[in-house]
């Protein structure tokens, strides 16, 4: 082990520029009883676009595994080698709209071409923002009720998809989104006694959902089982030429201008993810006094633009871009984190162990056979849970009726006509119906200090 963390102090590692390598067994201590659980949860909802990477880059199963298999691999490097305290993750608040651009664009070259340049912008956007600190500024500079409507669109985009997928496995779907959500959301269930049984279903919401989804579907027939025994070898070489800037170049100077509303959405999605993450974490940081926990948003923008530069270079775009934080996983860890160092010693653990073995069970063939099938069911839960989540966000961030029907009217326009679409008419109602001084906006820093709330009227 490295050098023990004294009482009270940022968690030891190795100092590399505005980074912090923490190496598992050297810095971190290993939990093995959270290797397997996570690494499969990892698995199943990583390689749920694999289909979707086949469909709009046409490219085979093999090539999809291995683009998710390297995102696995920058996903625990955020904690790992660049030391970012959030359990991290994608931005899937922007993945419904992602997949509402890919749409637009013919399968292969063209679709690869624009989610070249729809990650290039938002990593542009990450180190703008991150070198000028003027993440937070812009982000108060947008309605609170355009935000809204933005969010909203991209949970009726979510929704959208998933009533379309429904005909293929209503079965597995429903069964799925039933399991998923009662562990998740409903209050009835929240209400029963804390048993060993109850904390472990609600623990594992995910991975019970798939499970009930697998059996459902093995009975019904709707999904089929194919296990070989073996190592899955990557193709490297092919992935590479088929999806890396080297092979198919740049986008066109169009391509970069049409994906610049999207690319800004989804930065405000990820600042939103930052914002989240931090209120979660100021928690843990009250519940165990041992260790200081190291938040800094310039750092995590920093993070996440090395993130997406490294996944593109390496394995070409993905369908989302990487975020700063996985949110059911971080607050499943921060949740064990708060009962004491002997369940985890500091909170660089929590992700590194969780995410430790998704490579390593990634490269076995049962192992893929077992999840291979399950993919269009974790997708579909994935997208479920973002809508979900979207959806009651964007309703609780305005407090009028009109700001209501204008963000249900944005999140429409969004979802089926794009983004370009639902953000100037999103703009032209705002100042028709709210105005430019109609909001009641939060006057705090939205990463420290006591909320203060003035209301601005009219």
């Amino acid at each position: 082990m490295g050098r023990e963390r004294k009482y009270g102090e940022i968690h030891p590692g190795v100092k590399w520029g505005p980074f912090t390598i923490r190496l598992p067994g050297v810095h971190l201590k290993l939990t093995p009883s959270q290797h397997i659980q996570g690494g499969l949860i990892l698995l199943a909802t990583c390689g749920s676009i694999t289909p979707l990477v086949m469909q709009y880059f046409e490219v085979s199963f093999e090539v999809a595994w291995t683009i998710s298999l390297v995102m696995l691999f920058w996903v625990l490097a955020q904690t790992v080698l660049f030391g970012d305290v959030y359990a991290a993750g994608a931005i899937t608040a922007g993945l419904p709209l992602t997949i509402v651009f890919m749409n637009t664009l013919t399968p292969g070259i063209e679709a690869i071409h624009g989610m070249i340049a729809l990650t290039l912008v938002v990593i542009a956007l990450f180190l703008f923002f991150g070198v000028t600190k003027l993440g937070e500024k812009f982000n108060a500079m947008i309605p609170v009720a355009l935000k809204a409507g933005i969010i909203m669109g991209a949970a009726i985009a979510a929704f959208q998809s998933e009533i379309n997928r429904l005909p293929e496995m209503p079965f597995s779907l429903i069964t799925a989104w039933i399991v998923v959500l009662v562990l998740m959301f409903s209050i009835p269930f929240s209400k029963l006694p804390n048993t060993k049984v109850k904390l472990f279903f609600g623990s594992n919401a995910l991975l019970v959902s798939f499970a009930f989804a697998g059996l459902v579907g093995f009975f019904t027939g709707e999904l089929s089982y194919s296990i070989s025994w073996g190592i899955f070898v990557p193709p490297i070489g092919e992935t590479i030429s088929t999806l890396s800037l080297w092979s198919v170049g740049f986008p066109s100077w169009e391509v970069f201008l049409t994906v610049l509303p999207i690319a800004l959405i989804i930065y405000v999605l990820a600042f939103g993810d930052l914002v989240v993450a931090h209120t979660l974490l100021k928690g843990a940081d009250k519940a165990r006094e041992d260790e200081k926990i190291d938040i800094n948003p310039t750092r995590s923008h920093f993070v996440l633009a090395t993130r997406n530069i490294a996944q593109l270079l390496t394995a070409g775009p993905l369908l989302w871009i990487h975020g700063p934080i996985w949110t059911g996983v971080q607050v499943f860890l921060i949740e064990r984190y708060k009962k004491g160092r002997h369940v985890m010693d500091s909170i660089y653990g929590g992700p590194m162990n969780f995410y430790l073995m998704a490579i390593p069970l990634g490269l076995l063939l049962p192992v893929i056979g077992i999840i291979m099938p399950l993919f269009p069911v974790a997708l579909s839960v994935t997208l479920l849970l973002t809508g979900f989540a979207c959806a009651y966000v964007a309703m609780s961030m305005v407090h009028n009726n009109i700001s209501r029907g204008m963000v249900l009217a944005i999140g429409m326009l969004t979802a089926t006509l794009g983004p370009v679409w639902g953000i100037g008419i999103g703009i032209g109602l705002y100042f028709i119906l709210i105005g430019r001084h109609g909001e009641t906006k939060a006057v705090e820093s939205q990463f420290g200090g006591d909320s203060e709330e003035k209301e601005q009227t009219a």
